[in-house]
């Protein structure tokens, strides 16, 4: 049985939350603790980490495996809402945003067809 780490989807969610991490730490201070960069972070990360405790969980009942999918989905539009802040507020630039925006439609994507094929 393979673990988490071996899932693409986690594997492109993990790399997307290190970008998101380091381009985070060059917003404004006022951002750093608990405004936009905090957000950002905690929900790139909570997509991996929900990708995480769901697969431990998935030997004990695929429904909640489904259940965390469902919560690193959401995880995964909200991203999206804070990096289009970032673009509106001027902390990153029009190519990144689209950059990250394809990642995290991509990142849902993917989530949603592993929700499905565990049906």
């Amino acid at each position: 049985m393979q673990g988490f780490e071996q899932l693409d989807v986690f594997k492109k969610a993990y790399r997307a939350s290190l970008e998101v991490h380091k381009l985070t730490l060059e917003y404004p201070k006022h951002e750093q603790m608990h405004g936009l960069a905090d957000q950002m972070r905690r929900a790139s990360k909570g997509i991996c980490a929900n990708v995480a405790e769901g697969y431990g969980k998935m030997s004990i009942s695929k429904a909640e495996f489904r259940r965390f999918l469902l919560m690193a989905i959401g995880s995964a539009d909200e991203i999206r809402v804070w990096i289009r802040y970032s673009l509106d507020l001027g902390y990153i630039e029009k190519n990144q945003w689209e950059h990250l925006k394809t990642e995290y439609q991509t990142i849902a994507k993917m989530l949603t067809n592993l929700h499905k094929s565990h049906q």
